[in-house]
């Protein structure tokens, strides 16, 4: 993360489908990173997104888990993987995008709540773009009425923030249904599709969420191709 104005900068780093703990090796190598020049400098940061195959993760508050659940859970044809990122657990498929950023709290001169409630801002300002009418409510995450549609968990450690949000674009729900998910007792949760009635895929959201989240957050983007050259975002 650099600076341009004032503004800080992130890259945007995007990976196509992979295995979770893939992404899990990428946000590392970008947390090194960060931490190997601190805030003052206006360090490096990115804001990564991807999809995964199906998998189901488990945060710091890890319940039942591991144990016969998880046996359960992987007997459906999904991966397992415990993280250190907040929350309970939860699932991640194709037609999920899934956005970690990371970045120093120090730079953007937020508490970790207060970034916490502008991820889920900037979730809610995308499903807005889209015509969807989303709010904040006293459970974490992005809500449609009462149905959970983007779902946020984050890790920081030495203000420097990994794992993220993931919102539900034309994602398999029925995979939901073997678990609680994040722990919320009596709650369901929804899709883009679902709620506006066509197919919205991981790449039409792409677009907006970026607009929403540098919106939000008062930084700049620029995209990583594949040929490492960077493009300004419009």
């Amino acid at each position: 993360m650099s600076c341009s104005g004032g503004r800080p900068v992130l890259r945007v780093v995007r990976l196509g489908v992979l295995p979770y703990s893939e992404a899990v090796r990428v946000q590392q190598r970008w947390v090194k990173a960060v931490q190997a020049v601190g805030a003052a400098e206006c360090p490096r940061g990115a804001l990564i997104l991807c999809e995964h195959p199906a998998v189901y993760t488990v945060g710091v508050r890890r319940g039942q888990y591991p144990g016969p659940e998880e046996d359960r859970l992987r007997g459906l044809g999904a991966d397992f993987q415990r993280t250190d990122r907040g929350g309970l657990i939860t699932f991640h498929g194709p037609g999920q995008l899934l956005c970690y950023p990371v970045l120093h709290l120090g730079r953007l001169r937020r508490s970790l709540r207060e970034y916490v409630a502008g991820l889920e801002r900037a979730g809610i300002g995308l499903c807005r773009s889209l015509g969807l009418g989303a709010d904040r409510t006293p459970e974490t995450g992005v809500w449609v009425r009462g149905r959970k549609i983007c779902a946020i968990g984050v890790h920081c450690s030495r203000y420097i923030t990994s794992h993220g949000l993931a919102l539900n674009c034309n994602t398999d729900l029925s995979w939901f249904d073997h678990i609680v998910p994040c722990g919320i007792v009596g709650k369901g949760v929804t899709s883009l599709t679902r709620e506006l009635g066509r197919n919205v895929t991981v790449e039409e959201t792409i677009p907006p969420f970026l607009e929403a989240f540098q919106e939000e957050f008062k930084c700049t983007l620029v995209l990583e191709d594949q040929s490492e050259q960077m493009v300004k975002l419009s």
